[in-house]
């Protein structure tokens, strides 16, 4: 079931998602040649428990996965996208970092990721990064009033195919709300003019994603991390967004990150 959330639902959605949008950029600075990822997960452990926040990947049990979920924030480095699980593994210079993390903070929940190259990056890694920041980006602005989910997807799709990368259609954005995974399913790669049409006071997580050279995915034996099935690297953005009567409203933006968002408004039949 859709359900459409109110501008009070929203703000509160809101106070979780600046949350999610302060441990990222702290995870973006503490991440370094040298770093293990255990360290930065237990630092987000910390930051969770002081702000009385609920973590949405501890004990997570999906279909998929080998569970449960034992850690706070996914990370995956290099041809890893996906529900990378913490383990000790020292970061070394030119890694790729995709760090995506869900927390819930009174009820309401905010899901965000971003991914950053250790120490010295290489041109081809910036460039699959911002590939998929363009994507983020272009779907939130296909997320208005009257557009259909088929326009966010074909957002995402037509920015990868300038690119020239591949998209797997697996795994994708979702709605988000009271729990990490609502109804719908927003995938990367759609045609326009498809799907539900959006409406005001829908919440959702969108979240492109691409590796380099292929849409195959393989799984590590510990049943969570996704990779690339050729081994080539990968890049993951996601944003939660409410869309809104006036600009789609980005719940987890970071401070760094431009443009500012919007105020809400909402129609008074939807909220």
């Amino acid at each position: 079931m859709i359900e459409l959330k109110s501008p009070a639902e929203i703000e509160r959605m809101h106070v979780a998602g600046r949350f999610v949008a302060e441990v990222l950029t702290e995870v973006g600075r503490l991440a370094d040649v040298g770093v293990n990822l255990m360290d930065l997960e237990h630092h987000v452990r910390g930051m969770i428990e002081r702000r009385g926040a609920v973590s949405c990947y501890w004990d997570y049990s999906p279909s998929f996965g080998r569970g449960p979920f034992r850690n706070v924030i996914c990370l995956s480095v290099n041809d890893a996208v996906l529900h990378g699980l913490p383990h000790d593994y020292t970061l070394r210079d030119g890694d790729v970092l995709s760090a995506d993390l869900a927390v819930g903070i009174d009820g309401w929940v905010a899901d965000s990721a971003r991914t950053i190259v250790v120490g010295t990056a290489a041109e081809e890694d910036l460039r699959i990064i911002r590939a998929t920041e363009e994507a983020l980006e272009a779907a939130i602005e296909a997320a208005r009033p009257g557009n259909r989910i088929g326009d966010i997807s074909a957002a995402i799709w037509a920015v990868a195919r300038d690119y020239g990368y591949p998209v797997n259609t697996e795994f994708g954005g979702h709605g988000i709300g009271r729990t990490m995974h609502e109804d719908i399913h927003v995938s990367n790669k759609g045609r326009a003019g498809r799907g539900l049409e959006l409406r005001p006071g829908l919440t959702l997580a969108l979240e492109p994603w691409f590796a380099r050279t292929t849409d195959r995915i393989v799984y590590d034996p510990d049943g969570w991390t996704i990779r690339s099935a050729d081994g080539s690297r990968t890049a993951h953005s996601e944003h939660t967004i409410a869309v809104t009567e006036d600009a789609p409203l980005v719940l987890t933006r970071r401070e760094a990150e431009q443009p500012a968002t919007p105020s809400l408004r909402l129609s008074t039949k939807d909220a």
